[in-house]
């Protein structure tokens, strides 16, 4: 799962989202102890989300048509991809506005807790909002532009093109994989966080 996964599996919780969206970049349990509990609910919910994610059946067959290319990194191309076809499931968003709502609010939120992003977020985060990240997960164009990102982020990759193209040529098949990971990954956070 990426940004607008876990934005969204924070269910309007505005520190619980906070801590899903910055967790990748709070490292150990001493960096865990200097936010507040809300937030660090939402750190540890997003390492459970990414964990369970990450061993589900549906994510381990949408993996494979990446994994001759791009081996260990197959798993992050498919988080991203997961959030191109979350940003264009009707169950959740309703078309473009309901999206578009759904950023504004978030970049929102995440704002009142702007004394908590780790200097890393803190810097990409106006880009982020200006950009719309969240809302171009939804075209095919915006995925291209966020898989170029990933390729820039990690200095070992092999050149981003073959996952886009696989990207399109397996889409309704990793769309189903889609589909069977959020149906149990909704359930799993709605228990996480009643907890």
């Amino acid at each position: 799962m990426n940004y607008l996964a876990h934005a969204f599996l924070s269910f309007g919780d505005s520190g619980v989202l906070t801590g899903n969206m910055i967790a990748d970049h709070v490292k150990g349990r001493v960096a865990l102890e200097q936010f507040p509990d809300a937030i660090k609910k939402g750190i540890i919910l997003h390492r459970k989300i990414d964990e369970k994610t990450d061993i589900h059946p549906a994510t381990q067959r949408a993996k494979l048509p990446f994994r001759e290319h791009y081996g260990l990194y197959a798993g992050p191309i498919m988080d991203t991809l997961y959030d191109h076809f979350l940003a264009n499931d009707p169950m959740h968003f309703d078309g473009e506005n309901g999206l578009l709502a759904f950023t504004t609010k978030t970049y929102s939120q995440l704002k009142e807790h702007a004394q908590y992003f780790p200097e890393r977020f803190a810097m990409y985060f106006p880009h982020m909002q200006q950009d719309n990240w969240l809302y171009n997960y939804r075209t095919t164009k915006g995925i291209e532009r966020s898989l170029n990102g990933l390729a820039r982020r990690a200095k070992h990759m092999p050149p981003i093109d073959k996952a886009y193209e696989i990207f399109i040529s397996n889409y309704y098949i990793l769309n189903q994989c889609y589909f069977e990971l959020m149906d149990d990954i909704i359930r799993f956070v709605k228990i996480e966080l009643s907890n």
